[in-house]
């Protein structure tokens, strides 16, 4: 089972915005995916609980008595949305279970300060250093030919880490969120600008 964490420590990131979209993409694609939700305010599950049973399936923790929560069986890709703060040994165990860590930042002075602590945490776990985990970044809200991204990339330049993509600022995600929906529900005319910036998150996504 390939899985993605999806993790910024600061809140209003963009994190279940990416989880969602993401797995939407592996549920349009066919796969068997699970959008697991360890981010107490639970976002992704009230998502989930309004996703049409028309659409694409898209799967959540099974929850038994005495037991802990786990993928459905058959699982193929699981997506995990994080909470706000997500460090310590939560985030250590995470980074055991997961292939890769993809980091949603804003591009403000504020996000990315608050991002700079957590990728120096990620980069000091021992699976990271490894290369056993692998890290990308996706600017949220922002144009890639402003100041703002080009500041985001500058500072990213010192750790190395590529950013897959510049994700606008449009009510698409919004809208679609607000029907438990996705990008890849959507007719793809309608949303031809956005699924186009997706494009490199869902390729890096997809490889081996």
């Amino acid at each position: 089972m390939k899985s993605i964490l999806v993790a910024n420590p600061k809140g209003g990131a963009g994190k279940s915005t990416l989880a969602t979209n993401l797995a939407g993409h592996f549920a349009a694609a066919g796969r068997r995916v699970m959008l697991g939700d360890i981010d107490r305010q639970q976002s992704a599950s009230d998502w989930l609980a309004r996703r049409s049973r028309l659409l694409p399936p898209i799967a959540t923790w099974e929850i038994e008595r005495d037991r802990p929560a786990r993928p459905p069986a058959g699982t193929t890709h699981a997506v995990l949305d994080t909470p706000a703060g997500l460090h310590g040994k939560l985030l250590e165990r995470a980074l055991k279970v997961v292939h890769r860590v993809i980091v949603p930042v804003q591009p403000s002075l504020f996000d990315i300060l608050a991002t700079k602590s957590f990728i120096e945490k990620l980069l000091e776990e021992k699976a990271i250093r490894r290369q056993q985990t692998f890290v990308a970044v996706v600017g949220m809200r922002v144009d890639a030919r402003t100041r703002a991204a080009a500041e985001l990339e500058r500072f990213l330049e010192q750790y190395e880490l590529p950013v897959l993509a510049y994700l606008r600022d449009t009510q698409r995600y919004v809208q679609a969120a607000a029907h438990g929906m996705t990008l890849f529900d959507l007719t793809p005319t309608r949303v031809a600008q956005d699924l186009e910036q997706w494009r490199p998150i869902v390729d890096w996504a997809d490889a081996d």
